[in-house]
């Protein structure tokens, strides 16, 4: 009688801890959106670009670390992503112009693609046995939500002790404090024979000739577009149009009296609840089929979305919304991840999971700088909100069609 393959390995707690760190940092720059525009008199859409651009790096890096992984060693992209991380921290903390913010941001971007979601996912994905390879990324994918639990909170705590370039700083340390977990990282590379004699270029030939590749790539567009937008606007959101917190009410006894506070906690509430949504996404993704639960997952985020800002917004209908959109956040992570490692296979999944992650970041970039651009020429988010809930309702029907078995097998009779 075989003994089952243990669920937590010590490649999945390493990744998860770099995971963790990595997104706790990447989390906070909404934080900082209002204080640095205030020290500098900026227009919003300055940061709001170098946040734009970060996203965009994160996600032109994601394959290029993920093939860098594949040919040189896992290990050594998180590395060389973890000091490229540090480095873009330390120069954007001496940085004085959106120029300079704007330049950096590639390296703070390119740093998250070699600490993130591609990277790990695929050596966690590698590392695990058939059984717990579902579960295993959704675990990977929910610890990007533990960072955004404390992320913000913490950054909105030393703002209000120390300036928002000593916060960078401590920031940056942490990031190469992280990379002295990697010795523990041992992966393995399971593959089967076909797969070891392919090249890269071939299976991307396959890939990109796949009708279900190509609508993967369109469908993971509005969830980069919805989740930068809410991490970089939503705690300027709510600072600006949230109703007033009631002195002596439930949130001003646990210490939240502004809305700003309120901000930079419901991204933290997303966080938390999206740990809960990202491991039922990875329970049900091995049960189920996950081109149906990812077309699921776009509709509820579309009525969720819909109906936050047809209401007036107040500090219930943000906890709501939060909590609601939470459970939704990174769920498609595990999903679109195990869907490419099932259609495509393991040895390039890193690659091929990156190029997909791209066209996530593509919908970051927008969502980021058009939230700045039509906020300074509106004077608010309405229309780049409701952007967003239109391409979560075509996200949805785009994963309709998707072939979802191995490539190669056969349609079942």
């Amino acid at each position: 009688m075989q003994s089952r393959a243990p669920l937590f390995t010590p490649v999945l707690i390493v990744g998860c801890v770099i995971i963790i760190i990595s997104f706790a940092v990447r989390s906070t720059f909404g934080v900082f959106q209002i204080p640095i525009a205030e020290e500098f008199g900026w227009a919003r859409a300055e940061f709001s670009m170098a946040i734009a651009i970060q996203n965009l790096a994160w996600g032109i890096g994601q394959p290029i670390f993920g093939a860098i992984a594949e040919k040189i060693g896992d290990r050594k992209a998180i590395v060389m992503g973890g000091l490229i991380y540090a480095v873009g921290l330390v120069l954007s903390a001496w940085s004085t112009t959106p120029l300079e913010h704007q330049l950096y941001a590639w390296f703070v971007g390119f740093g998250v693609a070699g600490t993130g979601f591609g990277v790990i996912l695929a050596v966690v994905g590698r590392a695990s046995s058939d059984e717990n390879r579902s579960m295993s990324l959704a675990i990977a994918a929910a610890a990007g939500s533990g960072g955004q639990i404390f992320g913000p909170p913490m950054a909105e705590w030393l703002l209000s002790m120390m300036n928002w370039s000593s916060v960078f700083m401590i920031f940056a340390a942490a990031i190469l404090a992280v990379l002295l977990t990697l010795p523990m990282m041992r992966v393995p590379t399971p593959a089967t024979r076909a797969e070891l004699e392919e090249s890269m270029g071939q299976v991307l030939i396959k890939a990109f000739k796949d009708p279900s590749y190509t609508l993967i790539f369109i469908g993971f567009f509005s969830c980069g577009y919805q989740v930068a937008f809410i991490t970089a606007h939503f705690p300027a959101f709510v600072t600006e149009l949230c109703g007033p917190i009631m002195p002596g009410g439930m949130l001003d006894n646990m210490g939240i009296s502004t809305a700003s506070a309120l901000g930079a906690v419901a991204i933290s509430l997303i966080g938390l609840a999206n740990i809960a949504g990202t491991l039922l996404a990875g329970w049900a993704g091995k049960r189920y089929s996950k081109k149906y639960l990812l077309a699921g997952i776009y509709t509820g985020r579309t009525i969720i979305a819909a109906l936050f800002i047809i209401f007036p917004i107040t500090p219930t209908t943000v906890i709501i919304f939060s909590v609601a959109m939470g459970t939704l956040w990174l769920a498609t992570i595990p999903l679109t991840s195990g869907l490419v490692a099932h259609i495509y296979g393991l040895r390039y999944m890193g690659t091929l999971y990156g190029i997909v992650f791209f066209s996530h970041q593509l919908g970051s970039f927008l969502g980021v700088w058009l939230g700045g651009r039509m906020y300074d020429v509106y004077g608010d988010y309405t229309l780049v909100w409701w952007i967003g809930v239109a391409v979560g309702a075509f996200s949805a029907v785009v994963h309709l069609p998707i072939r979802e078995r191995p490539l190669g097998t056969p349609a079942p009779a």
